[in-house]
C-alpha cells in the first residue's frame, strides 16, 4: 500500500533543521526512486511547505530577471507578513527567470502572486481589448 503523500511531507518537516539540508534531499530523493514516485516531488514540496506554514514558517520564491535587492526583498516580505499575519517567520527563496520581462512572481504553497510587468500588461491588453 502506497504512503500517502501527506504522510511522507510530515516525515520530511519532521526532518528539518535536525540533519544537513544534503542528507534530507538524498534521503528524499533515494526514497522517491525507490518508491517509483519521482513524479510527486514538486507536489510533495508543497505539501512540506504548506505544513511549515501552518507552523508558523511561510516559504516563498520570488521569480524575477536579476537578483532581488535587500529594499525588494525587505518590500516581498512586508507585504506577506500582511497577508499571513500568523506568520512567524517568512523564507524568501530567489529563481532567477530571464523570460520575466520586469516585476516579480512569488509562488506560495498553493497560490501565486504575480506581479511581473508581463501579468500587468496582459491584464491591461484585456481591458483594452473589451473596450
Amino acid at each position: 500500500m502506497k504512503t500517502p503523500r501527506t504522510v511522507v511531507a510530515e516525515a520530511i518537516t519532521a526532518r528539518i533543521g535536525r540533519e544537513s539540508t544534503k542528507k534530507l534531499s538524498q534521503d528524499v530523493g533515494a526514497y522517491l526512486l525507490e518508491t517509483g514516485r519521482v513524479g510527486e516531488l514538486d507536489s510533495l514540496l508543497r505539501d512540506v511547505m504548506q505544513q511549515r506554514a501552518n507552523a508558523g514558517t511561510l516559504e516563498a520564491v520570488a521569480i524575477t530577471a536579476r537578483p532581488l535587492t535587500d529594499k525588494v526583498r525587505g518590500d516581498i516580505k512586508a507585504r506577506l507578513a500582511k497577508l499571513y499575519p500568523t506568520a512567524k517567520h517568512i523564507i524568501i527563496d530567489e529563481q532567477i527567470d530571464p523570460d520575466v520581462v520586469g516585476g516579480v512572481k512569488i509562488e506560495l504553497p498553493n497560490e501565486q502572486l504575480d506581479l511581473s510587468i508581463r501579468s500587468k500588461l496582459n491584464k491591461f491588453k484585456q481591458l483594452t481589448v473589451g473596450a
